[in-house]
């Protein structure tokens, strides 16, 4: 009977332990100091498992007052911890080297590794919206030799400005991307060798802003792709047709642009349709690129009304798109938007997680941004960054007809993917340097270089960039050494084929060769004027002696063809806007001042 009783009370009392909960919290970072979301987290003591939330905290029930949970993430070294549920547990998951180039982070476009970065803001005008961007700064050579790019070719940002200056509008500084301004204009193209998949031309100059620094130009070409080669193409038209769309320079601008691609789809290619607005759907089954009446009836038949469930437009189109996969195909969903997304997804947050998911399936997005007033820069720009894509802005026929047709292939035929440069500065040539363009988002951050998430470039493109520096040595010091020294810089740009995970390499060494600027070739004169342009716009606080006159001057000397003619009668209205604007401004001063 005593040995019933002893079994009954130590059966009570295990249970009345077993039923006392106790309560396991804290937060998961990363070395650089950021919150790590949806970490996976194993209670061995249950083989339950949960995950960090979207603020890299974590809450957990347990019967057990110490516990063992083991945490895990893709790329990171999985940390096993005997935990105490009365201490807060603060955890840093430390990266695993040999995985640090597959690891998905914010997509950055530049990156020097260990430079801090500040929080993320958005810059509104109206009710268009637009991420705060955060300029490069000087860094020292001999502390941060190497700096990276993602490389593109995105170029909406010059022909919203476009857009701002014909309007009489003052541009906001944030819709000033300064590496999409000189991708628009292609400057500078040389075909490479019939081997190679890249040409890259460095050249090494004064600096017409201030006489002590140089600017060092890097422009990249890459081979352009035989029409006749072109591979069969599947693309998903995603056309938003809500009510916001319902003005002449939107829906009706979209509808002329798809009719002119429709004219370079060949017998092999199929072309699909999804819309999203009052109407929701397919609206086009995958159709020859040779029934053009067929596809071009579905186009004009578009009306637009109704909410904007971007949402479902996205999913539907992907799935299309993947159910009608050309295997070794070009596949493409090119979306047509103001950006305005109100039903389902809507922050940027949430599209860029709905967007990355669809990355690696081989599918490539385009993102046509259109309309003013409401345009949501911000969202397409995050779409087309996440998507594995290009992002232009059409603010006109001429425009839509420079990208899908003139720029056909660029705009639509990728021929290297994730595609980033990293240039390695000689300190003994170098004192500091300054990436131009190219500025990460606010709140975009990282910590290591090879965390950058690489660009697409397009069949044909040439893209520049440019670097201020600060030479180390004068001229004749250079001159007289230039052999003992080595290298001027060494440049690295990574890539991989489409369709292909294998990273290849590009790699250039460039001699210091300095060229006076009186001595440049007109595309890097041009080039120069763009640089200028965009920073007289973001109010640079490295070109505070750059008057518009002097823009004027040398985008007239270097002008060629009829867009670039057109940028200097762009700048040439900016100034009367801007000089206007000053003016009033500083008279508003003085009557305060009375």
């Amino acid at each position: 009977m005593k040995l019933f009783l002893s079994i009954i009370f130590l059966l009570f009392f295990n249970a009345t332990a077993f039923c006392q909960q106790y309560y396991i919290r804290g937060e998961v970072k990363d070395d650089a100091g950021n919150l790590l979301q949806n970490v996976k987290i194993l209670q061995q003591t249950t083989g339950l498992i949960f995950h960090t939330g979207t603020y890299g905290t974590f809450g957990i029930l347990t019967h057990q007052k110490p516990d063992t949970l083991l945490f895990s993430m893709d790329g990171y070294r999985p940390e096993r911890v005997f935990v105490k549920t009365e201490e807060y547990l603060k955890l840093n998951l430390k990266l695993i080297p040999s995985t640090v180039t597959h690891i998905k982070k914010d997509k950055l476009a530049s990156l020097t590794k260990d430079l801090a970065r500040e929080v993320q803001k958005k810059w509104f005008t109206g009710d268009e919206t637009y991420t705060s961007q955060l300029e490069n700064r000087f860094v020292k050579a001999d502390k941060f030799p190497e700096t990276g790019m993602s490389l593109n070719i995105d170029r909406a940002s010059y022909s919203n400005i476009r857009r701002f200056i014909s309007q009489n509008a003052m541009v906001p500084p944030d819709a000033v991307r300064i590496e999409e301004m000189l991708n628009y204009f292609n400057l500078g193209y040389h075909q490479p060798d019939s081997n190679a998949i890249f040409h890259l031309k460095t050249t090494l100059t004064s600096c017409p802003w201030n006489q002590d620094n140089q600017l060092f130009f890097l422009n990249l070409s890459a081979q352009k792709i035989n029409t006749e080669l072109l591979p069969p193409s599947h693309l998903v038209f995603l056309i938003d047709v809500s009510g916001s769309m319902d003005v002449a320079n939107r829906l009706p601008l979209i509808k002329s642009a798809f009719r002119l691609l429709a004219r370079n789809l060949r017998e092999k290619d199929t072309v699909s349709i999804v819309v999203y607005g009052g109407a929701m759907g397919i609206m086009l089954q995958p159709t020859p690129g040779n029934e053009k009446e067929k596809i071009l009836k579905a186009i004009d038949e578009l009306t637009a009304g109704g909410a904007t469930p971007g949402e479902a437009g996205i999913r539907t189109a992907y799935g299309l798109a993947k159910n009608h996969f050309i295997e070794n195909g070009n596949n493409r969903v090119i979306l047509a938007t103001d950006g305005d997304f109100n039903v389902g997804l809507k922050t940027e947050e949430e599209l860029d997680q709905l967007i990355s998911q669809n990355r690696e399936s081989g599918i490539y997005l385009t993102c046509l941004g259109v309309g003013m007033g409401n345009y949501k820069d911000s969202k397409i720009q995050t779409l087309a960054r996440k998507g594995n894509g290009n992002f232009a802005y059409i603010d006109n026929f001429n425009e839509a007809e420079k990208v899908l047709m003139k720029e056909f292939t660029q705009t639509l035929y990728t021929i290297a993917d994730r595609v980033f440069m990293n240039v390695k500065f000689n300190s003994d040539f170098v004192k500091e340097y300054r990436l131009i363009g190219f500025d990460n988002r606010a709140g975009d951050i990282a910590d290591s270089l090879t965390q950058i998430e690489g660009g697409e470039i397009g069949s044909g493109f040439s893209m520049t960039a440019i670097f201020e520096l600060t030479p180390a040595l004068n001229s004749k010091e250079v001159n007289a050494n230039s052999t003992e020294f080595g290298n001027f810089a060494d440049i690295k740009v990574e890539y991989s084929l489409p369709a292909d995970s294998l990273r290849k390499i590009f790699e250039q060494e460039s001699k210091y060769n300095f060229i006076r600027f009186s001595e440049l070739e007109k595309p890097q004169i041009f080039s120069t004027a763009v640089v200028m342009f965009g920073s007289l716009l973001r109010s640079s606080q490295y070109l505070k002696n750059v008057e518009w006159n002097d823009v004027i001057l040398f985008a007239n000397a270097s002008a060629v063809d009829t867009q670039q003619r057109e940028f200097v009668s762009i700048v040439q209205k900016a100034k009367g806007l801007y000089l206007k604007s000053k003016k009033k401004k500083n008279k508003s001063k003085e009557d305060n001042g009375n």
